[in-house]
């Protein structure tokens, strides 16, 4: 459990320290996302930032797995 939290603690620190620059990439904005706005109401359904989100999380998942497991 102290590994997990102590990673989560640097992953944390470096998006932090990361996010000047992250923010500036264009995901919430890609083609396929879904916007609706009206006077008084705006829907936003990022469905294509989610789904490159979801790859990147499994693919990095995938390598952990793969590289770190017991080969």
């Amino acid at each position: 459990m102290q590994k997990i939290l102590i990673v989560l603690g640097l992953v944390l620190l470096v998006f932090g320290l990361l996010w000047p620059w992250l923010s500036k990439l264009p995901l919430g904005r890609l083609p396929g996302d879904i916007v609706i706005e009206k006077p008084g109401f705006t829907f936003f359904f990022p469905i294509t930032t989610m789904i490159l989100v979801s790859v990147v999380i499994s693919a990095v998942a995938w390598l952990f797995q793969y590289f770190g497991g017991d080969r």
